[in-house]
């Protein structure tokens, strides 16, 4: 899809492909495999050419905790 000449891609173009954020992928009893339906138990961080994005299959980084702020901090003084 163009928009003004530059090309938009698909949401989740960035992430790299992996099986664990895969449709056909979900997690086995072992955290380091993925039951594939397509290739049976394979790595996390492998893809087929099958594999399709599935955005609610990816669990995102925690966010870092912010420094604590005191009512000096905003101060006008």
């Amino acid at each position: 899809m163009a928009l003004f000449g530059k090309k938009i891609g698909k949401p989740g173009t960035t992430i790299a492909p992996a099986c664990e954020y895969c449709v056909y992928g979900q997690r086995a009893a072992d955290p380091r495999m993925i039951l594939c339906e397509k290739n049976g138990v394979v790595a996390p961080t492998y893809h087929c050419r099958r594999y399709q994005y599935d955005p609610l299959a990816r669990i995102p980084k925690r966010q870092p905790k912010l420094p604590g702020f005191t009512a000096e901090d905003f101060s006008l003084d």
